[in-house]
Order: structure tokens, then C-alpha cells, then sequence
């Protein structure tokens, strides 16, 4: 079975810094030392409204990323100004997302069924620029087969509602959303997608969702920043890369 890479998202340091209005802590630094601890690439969220990450955070993560020789994970929303933010840095990736105003955090995936006619000319010129595309979706079989058929190279599970559920001692409800995210991973592995999850993993979900074979590459974000408050940034990665790779090597045995 392969390493599993880790990607962490940085928006929720850009959070605490806007809080107050000012300059620190800074995102930039958060990255530098997310990718010297552990992390296999940094993930940034440009909101419509900017509540978290800003332009200019991009523009230097960006910078950071080209000089650490890791990729940027673009996540933005199916927009013409986030299409051409995307195209002015050619980030590694561009993770398409829904978007509502009003959310306080993405609550579930892009439905790419439905938008299927706006969604595939962005990925094709996104594509065209040599971005790598991924469709943040929900684990459906549909939308799996959609985010196929649209162009996109990579899907990302979203995993927000199994690790609610655990979090929530729901056990049947877990079992049955665990196991759909096996069967979309498995499925977007024979359509020929990348597989990727990310969205509310903690050190208690992270295991079971880890040891599907099919993924290879899990982003995390608000939990290990979080967690950084109490333990530090370094070693609540080291953490969660520890039990990436634990595991990993027990699904494997």
C-alpha cells in the first residue's frame, strides 16, 4: 500500500489573524512550518469574501511553496475571478468547491451532476494551464462518475459527515458513511481518478479513513490548527502523520 501524502490547510491561522486585524500569526509561517514537520504540501481556501485567506496570502504561499519544491492545493470556488486567480499562479492544484456565503465551513460536495455545463470548461482551461484538477465532492457514485466526465484528474471525498457522525457516538451511521467512501474511492480508482479526503478529520477519525487503499492523499486543516493552540503546529502533525502511517502499515499487513 502506498504513503499516504498529508496536506495541511492553513485558512484558519489567516482566521485568528483577521480576528483582530492584524499581521500575525502569519499563514506564511504556519505553511513553512507545517512543511518542515511532516507535511507533503499546504492547502489554502480563497473565499469569495476573503473572510480567512487573503490575495496576498496566496501570492506569497505561492512564492513559499515553488521554493520548498511542494505543491499549493488552490481551493476555490467555480467562479471566473477565482478561474483567474488560479491561471495568474499556476498552482500544483486547483480543488474545486462549493461555496455559500452564509456557511460557516464547506458543508458538502460540489454537485458537478448538476453543474456539469459550467463546470467542465473551467477544468478543461484550467487543465489546458497544467493545473491539476480536483473535484471536492461528496461520496456518490454520481458525482463521482460526473467529476470523471468532466475533465477533472483528482476527486476528494468529502468526510465531513462520517467523522460528525463518530464524533457524535452514531456507530450505524458511521459504518454505513465509511463504507460509502470506500465504495467512491474504489470507483474513482477504476474510472482512473486520483483519491483523495479531506474535511473534519481528527486523531480519532483519521485511522479508519486513512487505511482505504485507494487514497493517496488526505487534507487536514481546522483540527490541526487547532490542536497546534495546545501542543504546538510541528507536533500535532507529526501526530496525525504517525497515525496516517500506522494506519497505513496495519491495513497492509
Amino acid at each position: 500500500m502506498s504513503r499516504l501524502r498529508l496536506g495541511v490547510n492553513i485558512d484558519h491561522v489567516a482566521t485568528v489573524r483577521n480576528a483582530r486585524g492584524e499581521g500575525y500569526p502569519d499563514p506564511v509561517r504556519a505553511a513553512e512550518m507545517a512543511l518542515s514537520a511532516g507535511a507533503d504540501g499546504i492547502t489554502a481556501h480563497l473565499r469569495e469574501d476573503r473572510r480567512h485567506i487573503s490575495d496576498a496570502d496566496i501570492d506569497a504561499l505561492a512564492v513559499t511553496c515553488r521554493r520548498r519544491g511542494r505543491p499549493l492545493n488552490f481551493e476555490c470556488a467555480v467562479t471566473p475571478e477565482m478561474e483567474a486567480i488560479a491561471l495568474a499562479h499556476l498552482p500544483h492544484a486547483a480543488c474545486l468547491v462549493p461555496e455559500r456565503r452564509e456557511e460557516v465551513t464547506t458543508e458538502g460536495g460540489l454537485d458537478v451532476v448538476k453543474g456539469h455545463n459550467t463546470i467542465a470548461p473551467v477544468v478543461a482551461r484550467l487543465v489546458q494551464a497544467g493545473i491539476r484538477v480536483s473535484g471536492f465532492i461528496d461520496a456518490d457514485l454520481a458525482q463521482v462518475a460526473a467529476a470523471r466526465s468532466v475533465g477533472a484528474q483528482v476527486v476528494e471525498l468529502h468526510t465531513g459527515a462520517y467523522c460528525e457522525a463518530v464524533r457524535g457516538g452514531r456507530r450505524e451511521e458511521a459504518d454505513a458513511l465509511l463504507a460509502n467512501l470506500k465504495a467512491a474511492a474504489a470507483e474513482a480508482h477504476r474510472l482512473g481518478l486520483e483519491v483523495h479526503a479531506g474535511h473534519g478529520i481528527d486523531y480519532e477519525t483519521v485511522k479508519p479513513v486513512a487505511a482505504i487503499p485507494e487514497l493517496m492523499e488526505l487534507n487536514i486543516g481546522h483540527f490541526l490548527i487547532g490542536e497546534a493552540i495546545f501542543i504546538g503546529l510541528g507536533p500535532a502533525i507529526q501526530r496525525m502523520r504517525a497515525l496516517m502511517d500506522e494506519a497505513r502499515s496495519q491495513a497492509a499487513a
